[in-house]
């Protein structure tokens, strides 16, 4: 194994094995670092396909199915009786899908001939890396490039210290029966699909959200109809609820305060879900000098290029959204330049998905960000409930919202909530990467019946001619 590489990535996420693949295949002779471990094994894809991402879907899957059996089917006139629930089946599953394919990481480094150096990865000066391996042993490698790509971590509070009942979004991918009642602190993204899993398996729900205000970053009409949904479905979604205190014993009571004052539940497990920070500790030695902002992320221009020749960043440990796939992107961006290519980045149209039942999607602008910064615009929806497909599947729970310039007519932003929203704002990134307007979305065809139709139609009500909707 050599000591000198052209590329070495520390960080062996969606963001980091990626830019280690692109770089291979553009010659560079490369090396991960990464120290990630699953069920007491080294184990690549970080936290996205260990303990995020992709368990989390996989539960997600699992218990839509058990819900789709005990609740709706008997609207298609099937009837199943005596349905029994596994859930260490279920979790065994969830662990095999993601064995399957952290594996598959790991051919796919080998294919490129991609060195995986197994341990902890630590920026020196002179662009050397510091490896500290499981057992303790350390080597120091060189590089002529070095790309930062550690991730991020939970953010733990002190209200909530972690024990035996109080997890983080990774212990509550590995319950091993249903709580009666689960707590969850926030109301974000993590907390919402955490919670769907459980409820949906019998659980009662309580959310607990700081803020007074449901998901503001996503589009308010879109969020106030997914809202509605998950009342629906059982979820008590509690709004300016700040956690004061918790006490364990046989089950966790969570003290917290409100409009109201002070209030308190008791709950069987209680998930804490408060968001990430970016993995920057023991990242880098003193002597680096390696420069973090106001934040604590890496500092990073708009190609990922630190204030260290050489030296990139990308992923969590950087601005801008802590998404799997925006870090993948900037890895392949990172990649083309260090081999004398153009990277490009669009940051403008990053999708983002909530995995619930219905799916939340969005890429682009906000009705309100767009009326803050006093830019013209012009919008246009259609609900689910008149989409021929979704009344055939049963599942009319949504809409599709259509932002565009009220002068040009440019698509600003697209949100989504409904079935499948994760697939269908694909069209939109696609669209908005082309720079379509309203109009060219309104004219082109779309295959009948389908779920992508109300798409179409949203767009065709920015100009006021939708045909399945009164205008």
């Amino acid at each position: 194994m050599s000591k000198n590489y052209d590329v070495i990535v520390i960080g062996g996420g969606p963001a980091g094995y990626v830019a280690a693949i692109r770089a291979a295949q553009l010659g560079q002779n490369t090396a991960v670092v990464d120290n990630f471990i699953y069920k007491g094994e080294p184990s690549l894809g970080g936290t996205c396909l260990n303990v995020g991402c992709i368990p989390s879907k996989a539960l997600l899957d699992s218990s839509e199915q058990y819900h789709r059996v005990t609740h709706r089917l008997s609207a298609h006139g099937i009837k199943a009786k005596d349905v029994e629930l596994d859930v260490k089946e279920m979790i065994k599953r969830k662990d095999k899908v993601v064995n399957e394919l952290t594996g598959g990481i790991a051919q796919l480094l080998k294919a490129n001939k991609i060195d995986w150096l197994q341990g902890h990865g630590k920026l020196l000066d002179n662009k050397q890396v510091q490896v500290t391996r499981h057992k303790g042993e350390q080597e120091t490698y060189q590089a002529e490039n070095i790309i930062l790509a550690p991730g991020s971590l939970p953010i733990e509070i002190d209200a909530a210290p972690l024990d035996e009942r109080i997890v983080d979004s990774a212990g509550a991918l590995e319950f091993d029966e249903v709580p009666k009642r689960l707590g969850v602190i926030g109301a974000g993204v993590i907390g919402l699909e955490m919670g769907s899993v459980w409820s949906r398996l019998g659980s009662k729900v309580i959310l607990l959200e700081a803020l007074d205000e449901f998901l503001p970053a996503v589009d308010q009409r879109v969020a106030k109809s997914a809202l509605t949904e998950f009342k629906n479905q059982g979820l008590d979604i509690r709004f300016g609820a700040r956690v004061t205190n918790t006490k364990t014993a046989k089950n966790v009571t969570v003290h917290y305060e409100d409009k109201d004052g002070k209030q308190s539940i008791q709950v069987d497990k209680l998930v804490v879900c408060v968001g990430r920070r970016p993995a920057t500790n023991d990242l880098f030695s003193e002597d680096a000098n390696l420069l973090l902002d106001e934040r604590g992320f890496v500092n990073v221009d708009d190609y990922c290029r630190t204030n260290l020749p050489g030296v990139y960043a990308i992923g969590d440990v950087v601005r801008g959204p802590m998404l799997a796939h925006k870090g993948s992107e900037e890895g392949v961006m990172v990649a083309e330049i260090i081999a004398g290519g153009n990277g490009h980045m669009n940051y403008e149209t990053v999708p983002w998905v909530i995995y619930t039942h219905p799916e939340i999607a969005w890429v682009g602008r906000t009705e309100q960000s767009l009326k803050s910064a006093g830019v013209p615009y012009k919008t246009g929806t259609f609900n689910l409930s008149a989409s021929g497909r979704a009344r055939a599947m049963e599942d009319m729970a949504g809409m599709v919202k259509v932002i565009a310039h009220a002068e040009t007519d440019r698509i600003l932003g697209v949100h989504i909530v409904g079935p499948q929203a994760s697939e269908l704002i694909a069209e939109a990134v696609v669209a908005m990467e082309f720079h379509a307007s309203a109009e060219d979305l309104a004219r082109i065809i779309h295959a009948h019946p389908t779920l992508s139709e109300a798409v179409h139609e949203a767009a065709l009500s920015v100009s006021k001619r939708a045909i399945h909707k009164a205008n």
